[in-house]
Parts: structure tokens; sequence; C-alpha cells
């Protein structure tokens, strides 16, 4: 076999932007090296793909996609494997060539056993075609960045397409409760896994307003719930032609969440049961632990071994990540479309069970309230009359960048009414921050409880200044902003860059 020589350049080449990169300050070379590499050679990422002993787990999807991959990472890691991991989150196909080329010595030879891609949804079938990965993990699919993107009836033909073209070796892991997602497994070639949520006490209620895959995908019949977990994912049916969701493979049998300390999960599959103490809070993480279960348990993971890397998990730079400022409690968690957000909110809001509710706290504060707290600059505190338990001070960040999707109409969908009567104080900043802080009046937040700062670093300086230090500080920023958030934090010696993490 003659010497690939053309492969060997690109990995060169690749390296060498990638130290180019980071020396002049233009970012952490997580995607120039992948196009550099690919301009020298096209075909390097399949060449790179090829080379790994135990081939490639790809992970897509709309939400989780960072978190569930980092999880699946530390599971291999647990098991002895050297893993090749775009672990900065550079998800697009230059991002998944500039990883497999810095995985690489410098004759264009992979180090690692396995490669693990997180993949954006619209680089989904170039990744299929170019690593012809041994596992597909699919976690959801929601309307997300549509200047981009398109609906998700555009995204999930194009992925069915991709995943016709996998063989009987592969195998295609899919979230059972999500419609959208399930309905691709349906005749497939490839081995189809499904796995979900069984503890049906975290429903809410009906179909919320945002839900995005509501109709039957066989005969156009709106689907029945019982229940809805969040958006569309839930347990349906439809009642017209009898479409219903897969018996799940691998289950989530109990589930018990503890505030923002993590959760408990008791997860089952044809051969027993394990418990696992998740150290990430709220129901998405549940989920993604979940998935990342999923799929290593379709490559014969140890159970024990799955239980132990998942509870000493950390999540990903910018995604509930734990802040480390001294005398606080700090989580920063990324926001980008309607259901990540509410669900977002949605755990912030439920963190102590024995809250009131925002129409307990509003009533109290217009019956006989006390005088409001003492200011703080030209800023109302928050209203004394709040419990403490009750008390949120957040910093909201919303950017409009191509990265974050131009349209910021998803705003209006995203559930913030459920910070009602529960806000201490709230900072918002980014490029649209007079929008968030238009759509925080409108959900029932009160308006002197809201400062518009568009100045990042004045914006931090201000939410630190009025939130006290013995209540927690959430940061919920879109993508560029939480690049931005935390390049101001790394500049405060507060956290370390992204490509460091």
């Amino acid at each position: 076999m003659s010497f690939p020589f053309r492969r060997a350049a690109a990995t060169i080449a690749g390296k060498a932007a990638a130290q180019i990169s980071r020396r002049l300050g233009v970012g952490g070379g997580t995607q120039l090296p992948g196009v550099v590499a690919r301009r020298v050679a096209p075909n390097v990422l399949h060449e790179l793909a090829a080379g790994l002993p135990r081939g490639v787990i790809l992970v897509t999807g709309t939400n989780g996609k960072t978190t569930t991959a980092r999880m699946i990472a530390s599971i291999l890691k647990a098991d002895g494997q050297q893993v090749l991991h775009n672990r900065a989150g550079a998800n697009l196909i230059t991002g998944l060539t500039a990883t497999a080329v810095a995985g690489a010595d410098l004759w264009g030879r992979p180090r690692a056993d396995i490669g693990l891609f997180e993949t954006d949804e619209a680089h989904v079938p170039a990744a299929i075609r170019e690593t012809h990965p041994r596992v597909v993990l699919v976690l959801n699919l929601f309307r997300d960045q549509l200047d981009r993107y398109g609906e998700v009836d555009t995204i999930a033909k194009r992925w069915r397409v991709a995943l016709d073209a996998l063989p009987s070796s592969s195998t295609v892991v899919l979230n059972a409760d999500d419609p959208a997602v399930a309905y691709l497994g349906d005749g497939l070639k490839c081995k189809v896994l499904y796995y979900g949520l069984e503890d049906t006490r975290h429903g809410v209620g009906e179909v919320q307003h945002m839900a995005d895959s509501q109709f039957c995908r066989r005969c156009g019949t709106p689907y029945a719930y019982d229940p809805v977990f969040y958006g569309h994912v839930g347990h349906y049916r439809c009642p017209n032609c009898g479409l219903t969701r897969p018996v799940p493979d691998i289950r989530l049998e109990r589930l018990t969440l503890s505030g923002i300390s993590g959760s408990q999960l008791a997860i089952a599959d044809a051969e027993g049961a394990f418990d696992v103490r998740l150290p990430v809070p709220g129901l998405y993480n549940a989920l993604n632990a979940l998935a990342g279960a999923a799929a290593t348990l379709a490559l014969r993971m140890p159970p024990v071994t799955i239980r132990n890397a998942l509870e000493s998990f950390t999540a990903a730079f910018g995604r509930i990540e734990r802040i480390p400022m001294p005398g606080r409690d700090v989580l920063m968690a990324l926001i980008k479309n309607p259901v990540g957000a509410s669900e977002t909110v949605r755990m912030i809001a439920g963190t102590a069970e024995q809250n009131p509710t925002a129409d307990e706290v509003d009533a109290l504060a217009v019956t006989g309230a006390p005088e409001p707290a003492p200011q703080v600059g030209d800023v109302p505190a928050a209203d004394a009359t709040l419990p403490s338990s009750a008390v949120l001070y957040l910093l909201i960040v919303i950017n409009d960048k191509i990265a974050d999707g131009t349209d910021v109409s998803w705003l209006w969908d995203a559930n913030f009414e459920q910070l009602a009567g529960r806000v201490g104080h709230v900072v918002v900043s980014g490029t649209r921050a007079e929008d968030m802080a238009v759509r925080l009046k409108y959900a029932g937040v009160n308006a002197q409880r809201i400062s518009t700062v568009p100045q990042l670093d004045a914006a931090l300086d201000q939410v630190l200044q009025l939130s006290p230090t013995d209540q927690p500080l959430y940061l919920l920023p879109t993508y560029t902003a939480m690049l931005e958030l935390r390049e101001e934090l790394a500049r405060r010696g507060l956290v370390r860059p992204f490509w460091e993490d």
C-alpha cells in the first residue's frame, strides 16, 4: 500500500493552522484546521475515521448534544478507551475534521480507539457519509434557528435519507418519546434501539403551544398524549391510525429530581437495572444521561462502568456549568430555542418544591406588604415580601448573531411566564437586550426588577452587585453570548478558555 502523502500533508497543515489560530488569539482552533485540512485533502475525515479501530459514534439532536456526548466520552474513558471527541462543541463537518486532525500523528494516523462526534443537525448527512458510524444517537428534534435549518420536517427527511444508507452492522439509537425522532427508525436496514422515560410523574398536562411535532407522521391526525413531558415529547398515540410510541429498549423507570443538586435515575434494559445518582440537575440532563447510557449499552458497556462515569460527570462549558466564584453559587445554562429555554426556566423555577406559586407571591406583594428592601444604586432590590427561597437572580444575554440564529421570535414561544412573581432582579444584555426586557414584562415579571444593560461586562458587574451572595445566581446566554460571557469570566480569572476545558 502506498504511503498516504496527501492525508499526512492535510494533517500537518491542519495542526499548523490550529497553532497559528491560538497564538494569534483568534480562537481555539476548532474549525480553521478542518477548513485547511479539507482544502489539502477533501477526503481526510473519511480516511482518518476509517483508521479508528472501534469505529465512530455520532450524536445529534436540537438540544443536549454537547452534554450527552461528554457523558458518553466519560463512559468510554472509564472503560479504558482512547476517545477522539470534538469536546469543545465544534460540530460542523469542518469541526469534526479539525478534531480528527488534532487526534492524528504527523503521518495522518489516528491515535484513538474510537471516534465520538457531536454533530450539527444540518451536517448529519455529511457526517454519516464521511465517517460510516458504528452508532448514531438521535436525541430530539425541535424548531431551532429557522433562518438556517428550516422546519423540523425538512431536517427529519434529510436525516431519514442519511440513516437509510447505514448497513446492518450499524445501530441507530432513538428517543422513543419524540415522535419526529422515533419515526426515523421505521424500516431501517440497521439495528434500531429506542430509549424513553417511563416515570409519568414528570408530565406537565396538555401539549404546549411551542410543540413542533403534534401530528401523526403517518396520517396527519393530532397525537393524543398521556402524558406530555415537554414540547411534543411524551407518551403519544394516534387516535386515527394507531401509530404509537415504540416500547423503549432502555428505560428510565424512575426519576427523582433534587433541585440544582442533581437527580436519581433508575435505568433498566432487557439485561437488568441499575441506579445512577447524577450530579447535574434537571429533567433535560436526566434524559441526556439516559441517552448516553442507551448508546453505550448498545456498545455492550458494563452497567457499573456507565453508573460510575455518570456519577462523577461534570457538565460542558456553558451547559449547566458551575462558575467558581468565591462565596457564591453561580450556574450558567445555555438557552437557544423555545423548548430548551422553557425547560431551563422550569428547572430554575422549580428548584424548591415548597416555594409559593407566582400567584401566591404576587398576592402577598399587594396585600399589606411592608416597604421594599433598600435599593442598590438606582435599581430597586427584591421585594422584601418575597420568601428568600422564591427569589431568583438572573443575567439573561440574548444575541442574534449567525451562530445564534438571527430570528429571535422564539423568545415569545418560550415559557418565561414561569418567572412571574419569582424574580428578585434580572439584568438583560446582548444585542437583543431590549427584546428580552419586553418579553419578560409581558411574561409578568415586575418591570422595576428588570435592568437593560447592553454592555456585557457592565451587565455582569450589575447583577453581581444586586444579587445577594447567599442566593444562587443564574446566567442564561444564547450561544455566542455564552462564549462572550465565558471570555469575560476568563478575563476575570474565574474560568479557563473553552478550548482548555
